[in-house]
């Protein structure tokens, strides 16, 4: 595990005083990872500005307390992020949604996507989050790590969307209850 890296939320008063730069190393790493084939919502080729304001949103959200955004730097620098959407309906309140996972090619393999799923599941449990769900590519990469992490697969649904090249790929749905589950 790569010790040089450190995992954090974004906290607003972050965004409010970095949101550009913060956005702009986001896109970097979510371009890096369409263009590297990984199916996450966009084709390839991903424009940078469609990158952009991807990640203003995601700020938005962040800064509201819609969602919880991870990073995971190296000297300043983001190589990896991961969401936790807390925004559900009124009968879900003890669940989130775990969203972009997303690891830039040049820091994989490092221990970088353990580290934010670890920070994940901590920051869900101080959000009073004990259920948490999430869908990956069948067969991917990241199968391997959720697995490993003691995720538990629900099912697939083949052809669920496409790879960034325009391929259609199934889509694995898991979950995981946490520790200090309820019950």
């Amino acid at each position: 595990m790569d010790e040089q890296v450190t995992v954090r939320r974004v906290q607003p008063a972050d965004i409010a005083a970095r949101g550009a730069a913060l956005a702009a190393q986001l896109a970097e790493v979510l371009m890096d990872c369409v263009a590297g084939g990984a199916s996450v919502s966009f084709m390839s080729p991903l424009p940078t500005e469609r990158a952009l304001a991807f990640w203003h949103g995601v700020l938005e959200g962040a800064a509201s307390g819609r969602r919880a955004l991870l990073v995971a730097e190296r000297a300043g620098r983001i190589v990896g992020t991961v969401q936790l959407v807390l925004d559900l309906p009124d009968n879900q309140p003890h669940r989130a949604d775990v969203a972009k996972m997303l690891v830039h090619r040049g820091a994989r393999c490092q221990g970088v996507a353990q580290r934010l799923m670890e920070a994940l599941e901590q920051q869900a449990l101080a959000e009073g989050r004990d259920v948490l769900v999430l869908d990956t590519v069948t067969g991917g990469d990241a199968e391997r790590l959720y697995r490993r992490a003691g995720w538990q697969a629900v099912g697939s649904v083949p052809r669920y969307a496409l790879m960034p090249d325009g391929t259609p790929c199934g889509t694995t749905f898991y979950f995981k209850h946490l520790a200090a589950a309820r019950g």
